[in-house]
């Protein structure tokens, strides 16, 4: 019977310690925290809009939540566990900034997770792809189209 318990503890200990983020994910995760909380935006829980500081308190409340679980390992498991919808009702976060219509949380967070990259990567001084017609865009072209 011991043996059975002590085989249990360890089934249950081991996702936890697989499930902590890497590094570069942790920074992801930090980020998109950070860019909420600096943003103008608003953001939409069950029905009440709140500043971006005061989502981004909720999201890192629920981050430490799920991080102690090991239920968040990337930035996309962040976004998709505490960044896209209420855990209680269910109902899809949105965000609202300036003028513009609301858009979906999820969609938000990652459009700014692929900038994010796209810009540590290009900082990386990583090769660029090529482009349509097989070109690859100068730098210089890059930084104007931003």
């Amino acid at each position: 019977m011991r043996v059975l318990q002590a085989l249990l503890i360890l089934a249950l200990a081991q996702p936890m310690a697989w499930g902590a983020p890497s590094k570069a994910d942790g920074e992801e995760i930090e980020h998109l925290i950070s860019y909420l909380a600096a943003s103008d935006c608003t953001f939409n829980r069950n029905g009440t809009w709140y500043s971006g500081q005061r989502a981004a308190e909720h999201l890192r409340t629920k981050y430490d939540y799920l991080l102690k679980k090991g239920l968040v390992t990337t930035a996309e498991t962040f976004v998709e566990r505490a960044g896209s919808a209420s855990s209680m009702s269910g109902k899809p976060y949105l965000v609202r900034c300036g003028d513009a219509a609301p858009v979906e949380s999820r969609a938000w967070f990652l459009a700014e997770l692929a900038r994010f990259r796209n810009d540590r990567h290009r900082s990386a001084g990583t090769p660029l792809r090529p482009g349509p017609g097989g070109r690859v865009p100068s730098r210089a072209r890059l930084v104007a189209d931003q």
